[in-house]
């Protein structure tokens, strides 16, 4: 059985509904990444071997844990998180509890980005910056941010589909949104309407997506 239309048009409010899940999730999971994963980058940077912050101790314990979250399946990082989830959301099902997960996954994948994207500034610029007294605060928010923020865009568009793949996952465990739907309606009921819906509407978002980012990213690069 291939695509039904009339089937599709009944299941638009659960398509919907599934949808505005998928958004909430990676909404909330971005933000967390961005406002926790942004210092984290920055710090991994600056604490390296000749920078202004240079402490080995601070960044070889912080790239321990960053490299150890990257490296858990998201799957399996969904089951070693239940606990945290219950305690953080009260429950372990539906979209805020796939929200934890999400953002525990997202923290290191992003902060890896920004701390690749502050390599890539000429660290002449930064000399120069502490040659004019700058302090580390005002290099951190004048220099580093304003050079990198072309490339921090951009890994802001790269977090932002890896958490639609990694929502979809999150819905073969009750984490709802269309990944949920896909699986209930697409597997469980052998549905090829509601499956080809979903991988439709999934390649359209990350399209949507990418094509923000590059534009965006292209106007503020002043390089």
């Amino acid at each position: 059985m291939g695509f039904d239309f009339n089937h599709f048009v009944e299941l638009i409010p659960e398509i919907n509904t599934a949808f505005l899940q998928t958004i909430y999730m990676i909404t909330i999971s971005l933000a967390v990444a961005i406002v926790i994963g942004l210092p984290v980058g920055i710090i991994l940077y600056v604490t390296d071997k000749g920078l202004f912050w240079e402490n080995k101790t601070v960044q070889t314990i912080l790239g321990f844990f960053v490299n150890l979250i990257r490296s858990i399946p998201f799957i399996i990082l969904l089951v070693a998180l239940i606990p945290l989830t219950d305690l953080i959301v009260n429950t372990t099902i539906g979209p805020a509890a796939a929200s934890v997960s999400l953002s525990v996954a997202a923290i290191p994948f992003f902060a890896r980005i920004v701390e690749t994207s502050l390599r890539e500034i000429d660290k002449g610029v930064i000399e120069a910056a502490i040659a004019a007294g700058a302090t580390p605060w005002m290099i951190i928010k004048d220099v580093l941010l304003l050079e990198a923020r072309s490339g921090i865009i951009s890994g802001i568009t790269l977090t932002l589909i890896s958490l639609i793949g990694f929502s979809a996952m999150a819905g073969t465990v009750g984490g709802g949104g269309i990944g949920d739907l896909a699986i209930r309606y697409g597997y469980y009921r052998y549905d090829n309407t509601i499956m080809i819906a979903t991988v439709i509407i999934l390649i359209v978002l990350v399209q949507v997506i990418q094509f923000a980012g590059d534009f965006i990213a292209k106007v503020i690069d002043k390089r």
